[in-house]
C-alpha cells in the first residue's frame, strides 16, 4: 500500500460569528491579505479568501448563529492554529497594543522555543511560535 502523495496543507476554513469583526482581526491585526471575498445570498454567507506572506492560507466563513465552538482545546478536533514568529515577545507587546490578550510566554520543553497562546473574536485558540 502506498502514501497519499499530499504536497502540502492548501488552507485552513474557520468559521466566524461576525464576519467583518474576524476579517479585521485576521487582516488589520495579523496581517493577512483579503485575496477574494464573495457573499452567498442562498447561504446568508460570507466568504473571504485570505493570504499570509503571498500564500493563500484562510478560508473565512460566516453562517447564520453557528453553533458555539467547543471550550476546552483537549476536545476532539482541531486543537489550535499555530503561527510561526520570529520574535513571541515583540509579537505578543503588537496583539496586545490591539487589545488581544496572549497567555504567559512559555519555552517548549523538546525544542527549547517560546510559545503563547491567544485567542480570535470567536475564541479559537491561536498560537504564536517562535522560528
Amino acid at each position: 500500500m502506498s502514501v497519499l502523495a499530499l504536497k502540502k496543507v492548501h488552507h485552513i476554513a474557520i468559521i466566524a460569528r461576525h464576519y467583518q469583526v474576524s476579517k479585521a482581526f485576521y487582516c488589520d491585526i495579523l496581517g493577512f491579505t483579503l485575496v477574494g471575498e464573495v457573499y452567498r445570498e442562498g447561504r446568508d454567507s460570507w466568504k473571504g479568501d485570505l493570504a499570509l506572506n503571498g500564500d493563500y492560507t484562510l478560508e473565512l466563513f460566516s453562517f447564520p448563529e453557528p453553533p458555539a465552538r467547543v471550550d476546552r482545546p483537549e476536545a476532539c478536533g482541531l486543537r489550535h492554529l499555530a503561527f510561526s514568529v520570529d520574535d513571541v515577545d515583540a509579537a505578543t507587546h503588537c496583539l496586545a497594543k490591539h487589545g488581544v490578550q496572549c497567555e504567559a510566554v512559555r519555552r517548549d520543553p523538546l525544542t527549547g522555543r517560546l510559545f503563547t497562546f491567544f485567542k480570535d473574536p470567536d475564541g479559537l485558540p491561536l498560537e504564536l511560535y517562535q522560528a
